[in-house]
């Protein structure tokens, strides 16, 4: 017999009652009486377990009745109505074990810390908590796609290894070839890459944002959808150093176009959260954050006020509110900024236009002012910012100077800048961290339980 998907079992419970299934999948509990055990399975298709009854007449009995959670089980049997919490459960007929559990199995049934878990990331997709964390994420990707394919994009695919640092912060993982212990050196002392793989020095990407730019002018609108590296040495509760970013990039569009885009995209995403993943949403608002749905639908069924960098400072000012960082214009805005305007001021979604130049990347568009740039960071209720875009630079000789202004090498830019020479065109874009996303909609609170295996400062486990 064919293994049934305990998902579909709860999809079609009319269409399976009173019929024999296979179901195959790992014990969450058991619970053994004088003439029968009671064991509650699931094999990861949902957040539903399936409880089976297996009497004393079952073949293995003994080894069924005395196995532990975490045992991988395979059960045929009937599916039936049930008295309990859940509509249907399963009369166990034949019952083996496929896997054993030793006794130091580290998912035992008290409360395990989500600290701790990140300790045995190899198993902990098989708790509750990460498993539905792990659907989520599976299926806000799905909804990406489908929206910006809905939308008109292209799907493209960005290098990893790159030889510039497309943020002009320095914050990159080198990727090279050369002894550690004995590097070849040029005239002036210094690591000579030209002897390396790529004969030039390489790192791991920060963004695709320059390449997408390059694809958007040619084919009109394009995504990307993969992983980046940044080295920046932070124990926050909201950075990784490997982690997966949105970037759409956009042709013949401006700031207010793809901030646009950029709104329309969040609200399609909790939505199909709402639609595809109501289990877990109800488990991470009784476990985690009890106004999870108020939060969220509080995005998804309202319009996106939009104020400028100046306009923020003025309210952040005028609010008397004491916060830890400074506030006054030509400073980052802080998390607690961003919080305050969207949680407190306007009570829900906002986006942000208009900031300083020194304190943006080096490709965003000069405003006539001379002092600020065609930069917008939306944000959300519970996180604060949650995307961050730009217009991009069109202009040649602009683009150039701010190059040279940055201390970055003009040659590493020369493809980038012949885009502004061959039939450039005004081009805008964004980019959304994908963990910080699902953060905000499962309600989870560290970026380190919402991807299977985190890479952090200290960490590279598994």
């Amino acid at each position: 017999m064919k293994r049934t998907p305990i998902k579909e079992i709860f999809n079609s419970s009319e269409t399976f009652l009173n019929k024999s299934v296979l179901v195959k999948g790992w014990v969450k509990s058991l619970r053994k009486s004088k003439a029968f055990s009671f064991v509650v399975l699931n094999d990861g298709s949902c957040f539903k377990d399936l409880q089976i009854i297996v009497d004393d007449t079952a073949p293995n009995y003994e080894e069924i009745s005395s196995s532990i959670a975490g045992t991988c089980m395979s059960i045929e049997g009937l599916i039936v109505e049930s008295g309990g919490k859940q509509p249907i459960e399963m009369q166990g007929k034949i019952p083996s074990v496929i896997g054993k559990v030793s006794e130091d199995y580290p998912l035992q049934k008290k409360k395990t810390s989500l600290e701790f878990l990140r300790d045995i990331a190899h198993v902990r997709a098989r708790t509750n908590t990460l498993s539905a964390v792990f659907r989520v994420r599976h299926h806000l990707a799905q909804a990406t796609h489908k929206f910006f394919s809905d939308q008109g994009f292209y799907y493209i695919h960005t290098p990893l290894i790159t030889a510039s640092d497309a943020e002009g912060a320095g914050e990159l993982f080198r990727v090279s070839t050369l002894s550690d212990e004995n590097p070849p050196k040029n005239d002036a002392g210094k690591v000579d890459y030209s002897k390396d793989y790529f004969a030039t020095e390489t790192f791991l990407a920060c963004t695709g944002q320059l390449e997408a730019e390059s694809l958007a002018l040619a084919m009109g609108s394009v995504y990307t959808f993969g992983p980046t590296f940044r080295s920046e040495n932070s124990h926050t509760a909201r950075h990784l150093s490997e982690f997966w970013m949105i970037e759409p990039e956009v042709a013949f569009a401006d700031l207010d176009d793809v901030a646009d885009l950029g709104a329309r995209y969040i609200q399609y995403m909790i939505k199909y959260a709402f639609e595809h993943c109501s289990d877990e949403l109800a488990f991470f608002e009784k476990m985690y954050k009890k106004d999870l749905t108020e939060t969220l639908k509080l995005v998804s069924e309202n319009d996106f006020k939009k104020i400028t960098y100046s306009e923020a400072i003025d309210i952040l000012l005028n609010s008397k509110k004491k916060f830890e960082f400074k506030v006054e214009w030509g400073v980052d805005l802080q998390t607690e900024h961003e919080r305050f305007l969207s949680e407190e001021h306007f009570k829900g979604p906002v986006i942000v236009t208009d900031y300083p130049k020194e304190i943006k990347a080096f490709y965003m568009k000069l405003n006539p002012d001379g002092k600020t740039v065609r930069a917008m960071d939306i944000l959300v209720p519970g996180v604060g910012e949650i995307i961050g875009g730009s217009q991009r630079e069109d202009d040649y000789e602009t683009l150039r100077q701010k190059i040279k202004a940055c201390g970055l090498e003009e040659s590493d830019y020369d493809w980038y800048l012949d885009l502004r020479r061959f039939g450039g065109a005004p081009h805008s874009g964004f980019g959304l961290g994908f963990e910080r996303a699902i953060m905000y909609i499962t309600g989870m609170s560290n970026i380190r339980d919402v991807i299977a295996f985190p890479r952090f400062p200290g960490n590279a486990k598994f």
